[in-house]
């Protein structure tokens, strides 16, 4: 992926990882778009970067979806970057006795189905161009999850086999299909505590060295990951996965 000269479109935009990447990737002249549910908060970042373009989403509203692609193909239909990032993230207590499917269903609807609609809105515009690529936002946790976040790891285990899929029916299509597994990051995925939690990697340090592995092409597999994830990403195939996952997960 070249990181100058794109026209980029990041769900998720608004805040946390989506945001920070979008700004980084603002600063080296990229036409970017944002997207998020909050309209001020929206507002507000349109006004502190003029340049950039924010716009509202509600992935799971059809119509919100194609306004989007409306306003997408006729301001910038040279469109050759789209990120994947929008997602949510909630503990559950299976065992509670009064566990219900209610927040799986949206962490299922928001991490699962916004990505498949996202894909399946803006890939054709993908497609036209001579080179592109297709970036979504899975975690290190689908690989070994922390079990007090069942549907949120195992939604992130759906997105990476399906990438692996998408990338294998892309191959003969000029559309470069990357996944982007972040580690345990300052942001307020989880709640407000996590974006000062010290054992979490500061926002910033994480983009940088996400950029400085795209400007490598270091991304073996298309899998962003960084280096201290690399062992909970081949626990199985290490014979290291009983240890960590019950370091993890204590008993």
């Amino acid at each position: 992926m070249n990181l100058t000269g794109n026209t980029i479109l990041i769900t998720g935009g608004s805040r946390g990882i989506g945001r920070a990447l979008a700004e980084a990737l603002h600063d080296r002249g990229n036409q970017v778009i944002i997207t998020g549910r909050d309209r001020a908060l929206l507002q507000a970042i349109g006004e502190q970067r003029p340049g950039l373009v924010a716009l509202p989403l509600e992935l799971g509203d059809p119509a919100s979806l194609a306004d989007l692609a409306d306003i997408v193909h006729a301001r910038f239909p040279g469109l050759n970057v789209l990120i994947a990032n929008a997602g949510i993230s909630r503990p559950e207590n299976l065992a509670s006795g009064h566990w219900d499917d209610f927040d799986a269903e949206a962490i299922i609807d928001t991490n699962i189905l916004g990505v498949l609609r996202t894909v399946a809105t803006f890939l054709p515009l993908l497609t036209q161009q001579r080179s592109a690529t297709l970036m979504a936002t899975g975690s290190a946790l689908a690989f070994l999850p922390l079990a007090s976040f069942p549907t949120y790891c195992a939604s992130k285990a759906f997105l990476h086999s399906w990438l692996v899929s998408l990338r294998h029916q892309l191959r003969h299509l000029p559309v470069e299909v990357l996944e982007l597994s972040p580690p345990y990051v300052q942001t307020e995925l989880t709640g407000e505590a996590q974006a000062t939690d010290p054992r979490a990697m500061p926002v910033q340090e994480y983009v940088q060295q996400v950029l400085l592995k795209l400007e490598r092409g270091d991304h073996p597999r298309g899998e962003l990951l960084l280096e201290p994830d690399q062992a909970r990403r081949w626990a199985e195939r290490d014979g290291t996965y009983d240890t960590l996952f019950a370091l993890m997960n204590p008993a």
